[in-house]
């Protein structure tokens, strides 16, 4: 065994020192990689890696791709399909599909991209590293910048559902804490004393879902105490379902793993300008260069609003999923400006479905906050050639008209931050904290204090509300619109007004 791995190591040393980017070919094995670092792939797993000579990988697990759980993508071969001057573009080959490695001369680290060739239906497809928990001792996102658990702590720990333990003192341990939503994500990874292995993805349309589309980031392995980084580009996590169905040729990326001495201001540093830079031009592809430099419009409401700040995107053509639901192709999204005006980069050339819906930026008593409808305007054909591309006479956004309102209670804006507990850090069990029955009084409470973010517990809310005599007196009729944030599947609550179940 000792004579096993000093040969081993020989072997990296000699391929490390030739010359920049590199692929060797081994008995079932191919060894990627440059000066700075390398990687052995083998059918499934990639490891060992070396950077800075040492392993980052160890007694961890490695480098896979895979989906729907551990159906992970089986390679029969490499080989280097496109090179420049300073790079090469490696690509493993599976049934699938096939996952490329770029690697430049002195870039540590590699851009990585996916190209469907006969992926399933499936809900979720990612790549990942499961890397040294001492080596890697920190996870990072935009939002979350702490110490992975120890792994100690979940020897003891009771499980409670997938990846969520529950400790002695009533805390809990859990992946899910970790999550973040992706397309506000810099760049994230794990970290530790002089080292750190980070993912930046400027692009994000190859991505499902909109711009509330959430998913795990970085966590703990509790099975063997790995430092996980994880690379969702299409997940279901966070939502009743998601399947799509992926045409040859689909391109997933690219995006960068980068490894340094664990420094997040130098991690920055190349987010902004991975972030400056893309689409990259040494992608060899012509649907992915295909693109308008940017796709701008205007969106106003039928009663004359301006679309302020509303949440806008471009999706698929004449679909019948939601915003969140949508990945077979490809998608952006942005926020309209105070003027309901929009702008979208780099967009490749197709035609799309244009969506909008109020934005966060809107809350009670704000210009959007009582939109219950969705824009939908279909047939939105991008001409690459055209450049930049101005929608001209977008349809208005169709709203209902002579409605007087008798109160609201909140924004409608697809989240529910604006209510006690709403906005706080991803914390498992913090539903427990909301009581399981309430009575909100219009004129007497309020929605950051009375009203809370989620019902889970059995019990009743009550909302108390006043008509005037007058409007009392007209015997109309009244419209109830009710607005959910989330839910969780298998849920049932009734809804009732002045006892009588409408609903």
């Amino acid at each position: 065994m000792v004579a096993k791995t000093i040969g081993l190591g020989l072997l990296f040393s000699q391929l490390c020192a030739a010359a920049g980017p590199f692929l060797q070919t081994l008995n079932g094995s191919w060894v990627i990689g440059n000066d700075l670092w390398n990687i052995t792939q083998g059918s499934v797993y990639g490891k060992p890696a070396y950077y800075k000579g040492k392993d980052i990988i160890g007694d961890a697990v490695g480098h896979y791709v895979g989906y729907n759980g551990e159906n992970n993508l089986v390679f029969t071969s490499a080989e280097i399909v496109a090179r420049g001057d300073d790079y090469i573009d490696v690509s493993f080959t599976a049934d699938q599909g096939e996952f490329h490695w770029v690697i430049f001369n002195d870039l540590p680290g590699a851009y990585q991209y996916f190209v469907n060739r006969a992926l399933p239906t499936l809900g979720v497809f990612r790549s990942l590293f499961r890397l040294d928990n001492q080596t890697f001792t920190d996870g990072r996102t935009h939002i979350k910048d702490k110490p992975l658990p120890p792994w100690y702590l979940y020897q003891n720990a009771t499980k409670v559902q997938d990846e969520t333990w529950e400790l002695a003192n009533g805390t809990y341990l859990t992946k899910y804490d970790w999550s973040a939503f992706i397309r506000d994500i810099d760049f994230y990874g794990v970290y530790g004393e002089g080292f750190g292995s980070w993912y930046i993805r400027p692009g994000t349309d190859y991505f499902n879902g909109d711009h509330l589309k959430q998913e795990l980031i970085v966590h703990r392995e509790s099975a063997t105490g790995d430092a996980v980084q994880l690379n969702v580009v299409h997940g279901t996590h966070f939502m009743a379902s998601s399947s799509d169905v992926f045409p040859d040729g689909k391109i997933f990326g690219p995006w960068l793993w980068y490894l340094n001495d664990g420094s997040k201001a130098d991690a920055s540093t190349r987010q902004q300008q991975e972030f400056a830079t893309w689409p990259y031009a040494w992608l060899n592809d012509t649907s992915y260069q295909t693109r308008a430099s940017s796709v701008t419009g205007q969106l106003r409401l039928s009663d004359g609003r301006l679309a302020a700040h509303a949440a806008v995107f471009l999706g698929e053509n004449h679909s019948n999923k939601t915003t969140l639901d949508q990945g077979a192709l490809y998608n952006y999204a942005t926020h309209a400006d105070a003027d309901g005006r929009f702008a979208f980069a780099s967009v490749r050339a197709g035609t799309y479905g244009l969506y909008a819906w109020p934005g966060p930026a809107n809350s009670t008593g704000s210009s959007l906050a009582n939109v219950t409808t969705t824009y939908v305007a279909n047939d939105v054909a991008i001409e690459a050639a055209a450049g930049s591309v101005a929608l001209a006479d977008l349809p208005a956004w169709q709203v209902p008209d002579n409605r007087a309102p008798i109160f609201q209670l909140g924004a409608v804006d697809r989240r529910a931050a604006e209510f006690a507990l709403g906005g706080a850090p991803y914390t498992h069990g913090l539903v427990d904290r909301v009581p399981a029955n309430l009575t909100y009084t219009f004129g007497a409470s309020e929605p950051g204090v009375d009203w809370y973010f989620a019902q889970s517990a059995l019990g009743t809310w009550d909302i108390d509300f006043e008509i005037g005599a007058g409007d009392a007196g007209k015997n109309r009729s009244a419209l109830l619109s009710v607005a959910l944030a989330g839910f969780s599947r298998g849920t049932s609550a009734g809804i009732y007004v002045n006892g009588v179940f409408p609903l």
